[in-house]
């Protein structure tokens, strides 16, 4: 039984924090949680899809159709997900502190993008800056941001 749990901890769990985080990891993480952000205040609204495709593409230097496709699968994803730690874990390993910072800014700014902020949005995003180990500082910073736009 001992073997069984050992064998399940190393294939599983340890084995998943030294793996190598590649890109399409992280950007499909990324844009998993401005996904999640979108669908926070139960209304999807056009703007806020298009903000979320505008910066993947910015941001990740991708195209059209590789944008269109990193949506669809991060979508699901998102759907799958229990939590957030299994896009946070990522991020963490793979992103450097200012990587960190903007996506933080790019949640807000999806957000932001219906022109309101719900208080389940602004929770979402104190909730991954946490797991992020954002500060407060850089939180309000871009918050103050994307509200300026």
């Amino acid at each position: 039984m001992l073997n069984k749990i050992k064998s399940f901890f190393d294939q599983h769990i340890a084995s998943g924090e030294s793996e190598h985080v590649t890109d399409a990891d992280l950007h499909l993480a990324c844009a998993a949680l401005l996904i999640e952000m979108m669908h926070m205040d139960d209304a999807v609204r056009p703007e806020e899809k298009a903000i979320i495709l505008c910066r993947i593409k910015e941001h990740f230097g991708l195209s059209d159709d590789a944008a269109n496709t990193l949506m669809v699968l991060a979508a699901e994803q998102r759907t799958q997900a229990t939590d957030y730690y299994q896009f946070t874990s990522l991020i963490n390993r793979g992103f450097s502190h200012e990587q960190k910072i903007t996506l933080i800014k790019l949640l807000w700014d999806v957000a932001f993008a219906d022109g309101e902020l719900d208080i389940y949005e602004e929770h979402m995003v104190r909730k991954i800056a946490d797991l992020l180990h954002v500060s407060h500082m850089h939180f309000i910073k871009t918050k103050h941001q994307a509200d300026h736009r």
